[in-house]
């Protein structure tokens, strides 16, 4: 725990109090990442997704917001800028109002994970009775991919370990199937042709490829892009492209509140047990968010 000087909003900027920020495998990576580079330029705060409230509008600052208004945002981290702070100024583009009917910690969940799942969707451009494959489904980003994709109507096939059936199922998962090596084969038992595309939120790259129809798409994470058979394209994504797509944060506050979105917390921690965090999060089978709170 250290501590840095208030940041003060720039032009076209606002300053949240936050009250909530969601710890999310990305988060690790970028420790790890700051750990190998060393420590000339630090510190380093890390953290995509926050909830709070706005404290102060910058200069010349078009936005509908408020002083006073609950908003959540997803935040870019560089330095000392991340969510993992009592304050951070903000793109006002980066932020839109919480969920009405929800609390900090549950809203601190959607931003970063939301996004992404938008985003894969959207690079997808599938039309309504497509259907899509998602690994990872039992996870945040991957449980929103399913429940964004049904809201677009689109079928959905899902992947989950015997445990989470129920919970992917309840998502809406139109055909859930056992997750690891037979789930390509197991798809094509039911599409014999394969999918339309899948979301890889498993990141399981190559290995699933089997699932999809000649010529079909794969949004893959984490920069996977590597060449595939049968006309298949692996298509990374990055949520830096929506980081400002306020708009696109406003529609999923208003799905979490028309209850298409699950917002699912795992456990709310003091901010200053985030390594504790960070080691649960890391050893595998947290179901939602783990999310800090101030």
């Amino acid at each position: 725990m250290i501590e840095l000087p208030d940041p003060v909003p720039g032009e076209g900027e606002v300053l949240i109090r936050v009250h909530a920020a969601a710890v999310n495998p990305t988060d690790f990576t970028g420790r790890t990442r700051q750990r190998r580079a060393g420590t000339a330029g630090g510190p380093y705060v890390l953290g995509m997704d926050a909830a709070g409230v706005i404290e102060q509008i910058g200069p010349e600052t078009q936005t509908d917001l408020r002083v006073g208004d609950r908003v959540m945002a997803i935040i870019v981290p560089r330095g000392s800028h991340g969510a993992y702070a009592e304050r951070v100024a903000v793109p006002a583009e980066s932020v839109a109002p919480m969920p009405s009917n929800t609390g900090f910690a549950e809203a601190a969940t959607l931003p970063m994970n939301g996004l992404t799942a938008r985003l894969a969707l959207d690079r997808l451009g599938l039309d309504a009775g497509d259907v899509v494959a998602v690994t990872g489904a039992a996870g945040a980003m991957g449980g929103y991919a399913v429940q964004l994709a049904k809201a677009d109507g689109l079928r959905v096939v899902a992947d989950t370990a015997p445990q989470d059936e129920e919970l992917v199922k309840s998502l809406g998962a139109d055909l859930v199937l056992p997750r690891g090596e037979g789930f390509a084969q197991a798809v094509r038992e039911h599409y014999p042709a394969g999918v339309d595309a899948l979301i890889d939120g498993a990141v399981q790259g190559n290995e699933i490829a089997a699932a999809i129809k000649d010529r079909g798409t794969v949004i893959t994470l984490r920069g996977y892009d590597q060449p595939g058979e049968r006309g298949i394209v692996f298509q990374p994504i990055v949520v830096v492209d929506y980081a400002r797509a306020s708009e696109k944060l406003h529609t999923l506050g208003r799905q979490a509140e028309e209850g298409l979105l699950s917002l699912r917390v795992a456990q709310e921690l003091p901010m200053d047990q985030a390594p504790q965090a960070h080691r649960r999060l890391e050893a595998g089978g947290v179901r939602g968010r783990l999310v800090l709170v101030f």
